[in-house]
């Protein structure tokens, strides 16, 4: 018999499971605590932090601790159209509404009282029903889709609590302000549905959400998640390693996280690869190699993010890879040939509003911390090193 080999104890390709789910304590409880009271919330962070699998562990302990509560969370990364959100958001509060399938056809059926939805049924061992609309009734009767989960919520005496991945999408939809304050206006006078609202773009996020001008301004509790502390990752690498039947020491445990700045999806790709490479006891030269295999994987992504960068950004990107912190100095514009003031501000505000960027107490620093490592080493040909745990 041929003997399966050990599956991964590291995740980094999707969201989380809860054997998998590192730490995030304080976030998860202040998080599920909102869905339960009924407080709005936002998550903000850059991409790959692990907004995504804080939401469903939240998600998954509500279920578990009240059984009224129904948790919807729908993507809008595939949303094309506010068409497309508003039959996709209709499809999942049905199906979250009940578990047997007759009583979501009739859910669907008595909830809406003005527009006649086309109700499709999957396979009746899922029991998944979908919805379609006469795009040109449901434009006149927007709200009375916007309102199905505080309808049908309100009706059964449950928490209904509504979670939408990648929000910052509906800028690409048509007339998407006028969306925006439609679903404001409906949905911030709902009393039994809580909405999460997360999504990878932080800059978009932000000026959605902390713009006074914005229709979603003070929506709800924002939280701006923070990296995972290293004293977290350490005991979880090494615990991970055990469950497989090897090892790694603390200190090279936190040497890995460290290398990647604690980010939670380089933190497990790496971990993984080094795990991949060890035999029995990790050690150094298994890290140093994974560290390579990491650089290799994301390479394309890296040198597509550069081709779509102009010249000057990528001078001014050299200069705060080597730690530049006047980037408006003469000696710092003359050095990096980064232009004027007003060509660097411009230059900087551009890379900032792309996540390539983030400004610090100091100056400004690489927002993903795989591609400075990578970055140092095409364009400043610093050694990709391992840091000290």
């Amino acid at each position: 018999m041929i003997q399966e080999p050990p599956v991964s104890p590291f995740d980094f390709g999707s969201t989380v499971n809860q054997v998998k789910f590192t730490n995030r304590s304080k976030d998860l409880s202040r998080l599920k605590a909102n869905m339960a009271a009924g407080i709005n919330t936002i998550l903000i962070s850059p991409r790959r932090w692990g907004k995504s699998s804080l939401v469903e562990q939240a998600a998954l302990e509500l279920r578990a601790e009240r059984r009224h509560a129904r948790v919807v969370i729908l993507d809008l990364f595939a949303c094309d159209t506010f068409e497309e959100f508003l039959q996709d958001l209709s499809r999942e509060v049905i199906n979250a509404s009940s578990s047997k399938w007759q009583e979501r056809v009739q859910n669907a059926k008595s909830f809406f009282k003005v527009i006649t939805p086309r109700i499709t049924i999957g396979s009746e061992l899922e029991g998944q029903v979908s919805l379609g609309f006469d795009w040109h009734e449901a434009c006149r009767h927007v709200g009375e889709i916007l309102d199905l989960a505080e309808r049908i919520a309100e009706a059964k005496n449950i928490r209904m609590v509504v979670c939408l991945d990648e929000f910052q999408n509906m800028a690409n939809w048509k007339e998407d302000l006028r969306m925006q304050k439609l679903m404001r206006a409906h949905w911030q006078r709902h009393k039994h549905v809580t909405y999460v609202i997360y999504g990878s773009k932080r800059h978009m996020m932000a000026t959605l959400f902390d713009d006074s001008a914005s229709p979603f301004y003070r929506f709800g509790d924002i939280i701006w998640l923070q990296r995972i502390a290293v004293e977290h990752w350490t005991p979880f690498i090494v615990e991970r390693f055990k469950s497989t039947g090897k090892s790694i020491a603390p200190e090279l445990a936190s040497a890995l996280a460290l290398t990647m700045g604690c980010h939670s999806w380089y933190v497990q790709q790496l971990a993984h690869f080094t795990w991949t490479l060890t035999r029995k006891k990790a050690d150094p030269e298994a890290l140093e190699a994974a560290l390579q295999l990491v650089m290799d994987a994301n390479t394309p992504l890296y040198q597509l993010t550069c081709e779509t960068l102009s010249g000057s950004a990528i001078n001014l990107l050299k200069a705060i890879a080597n730690g530049e912190h006047q980037l408006t100095s003469a000696e710092v514009m003359r050095t990096y040939r980064i232009g004027t003031p007003r060509n660097v501000t411009k230059t900087r505000d551009t890379l900032e509003s792309r996540d390539i960027i983030e400004r610090t107490e100091s100056g400004y620093a690489f927002l993903d911390p795989g591609f400075e490592l990578w970055f140092k080493r095409k364009f400043l040909g610093k050694k990709v090193a391992i840091m000290e745990g």
